[in-house]
């Protein structure tokens, strides 16, 4: 379940840079990432299609909760560290960020790199304190063709 944590927090962090608010942001976000993540966890079974509903509208709620909370600096700050930690860190160092305006802070901590479909890979540690309340999740990032790095689900 922690992989899933990861990856909304990194949608949201990816889609923090579209026009709109960071409520909107995160509620989209939340909505699509709750969505795909209760279809996963639903596959095959009777009720998929109401898990997905279910899930795209308490990651709506989630998200919309998140975004309010994260204001543009700390998506700056937390994205940087998180690209910084994937890109250049040894394995077992963290990056962390810290927003003195507003509190929040966290870290990326690699943890493996590895090949796969001839493509690196890196798995990692989250950690993202956000109002005094800290989440911790666990996910793999995989290098794309061009360049960037995309949470696997």
């Amino acid at each position: 379940m922690k992989k899933y944590l990861v990856a909304c927090v990194a949608l949201l962090l990816v889609v923090s840079c579209a026009p709109g608010s960071n409520k909107d942001i995160g509620a989209i976000s939340g909505m699509i990432a709750g969505g795909a993540i209760a279809n996963d966890l639903a596959h095959g079974k009777k009720n998929q299609g109401i898990a997905t509903v279910l899930g795209a509208f308490i990651g709506g709620a989630i998200g919309q909760s998140i975004g309010e909370q994260l204001d543009e600096a700390d998506k700056i700050m937390a994205s940087g560290a998180y690209t910084k930690a994937l890109e250049r860190t040894p394995s077992n160092e963290s990056v962390v960020w810290k927003n003195p305006d507003s509190g929040n802070y966290g870290s990326f901590t690699p943890v493996k790199t590895y090949q796969a479909n001839n493509r690196y890979c890196r798995e990692y540690n989250q950690e993202v304190v956000i109002g005094g309340v800290k989440q911790e999740a666990y996910g793999t990032a995989c290098r794309q063709p061009d360049g960037s790095w995309k949470v696997q689900n």
